[in-house]
């Protein structure tokens, strides 16, 4: 097959207290009641699964321990690699704030799904936009590695929409009309002369 077929997973759920901020790029740990409640949803997207696979997470904790989960699951344990192009969005100086305290000066308008326009960059983060091209670049670095296979990506919620966006093409407030669950899984496929969207936000179990 001449298309490379991406199967990007957005990490579990994290903590309660992390749940209340935006954390963006901190590496904030995982709620291990859901980890444990959620067991039979690893177990049916473990099988879901293509093998072989070539496996890909981000520098944070939290996409590599969902991909052990998905090991444990039953999925055989493989070599994970990191892609630090693939991670979340950098919030700047507003990551660490509550919900109930979000920044007060925007320049662009908040975003109806979001706090954030996809333009609008914190001071010392990213915009959407920019995830968007970052993402998109690594998803055409690793169809140039691994071109007509299957590639597994534990990611992050920011990420996943930019990917989709990359292959859709369409702008950042756009993407930011996805919502993608925790333990979804969302499929692409790079084809020769374009990308195509199979699923987005599949949940499994």
């Amino acid at each position: 097959m001449d298309e490379t077929r991406f199967w990007l997973i957005r990490h579990a759920l994290v903590e309660e207290n992390a749940r209340a901020m935006l954390y963006g790029t901190m590496d904030v740990p995982l709620c291990p009641e859901t980890l444990v409640a959620q067991v039979p949803m690893y177990q049916s997207l473990a099988a879901r699964l293509p093998q072989p696979a070539t496996w890909v997470v981000t520098p944070l904790s939290r996409t590599v321990l969902t991909a052990e989960a998905l090991f444990r699951a039953g999925y055989p344990t493989q070599t994970l690699t990191v892609e630090p192009d693939l991670i979340e969005q950098n919030l700047g100086d507003w990551q660490g704030l509550a919900h109930a305290h979000l920044p007060p000066k925007l320049s662009l308008p908040a975003h109806t799904f979001w706090p954030l326009g996809g333009e609008e960059v914190p001071p010392g983060g990213e915009s959407m936009a920019n995830v968007i091209a970052r993402v998109g670049v690594a998803l055409e670095k690793l169809v140039a590695l691994h071109q007509g296979k299957d590639i597994v990506i534990v990611s992050h919620g920011g990420a996943i929409r930019a990917a989709v966006a990359h292959a859709l093409a369409v702008p950042a407030d756009t993407a930011l009309h996805l919502s993608v669950q925790n333990i979804s899984l969302t499929r692409l496929e790079r084809h020769p002369a374009a990308w195509r969207v199979i699923s987005v936000n599949e949940v499994c179990g």
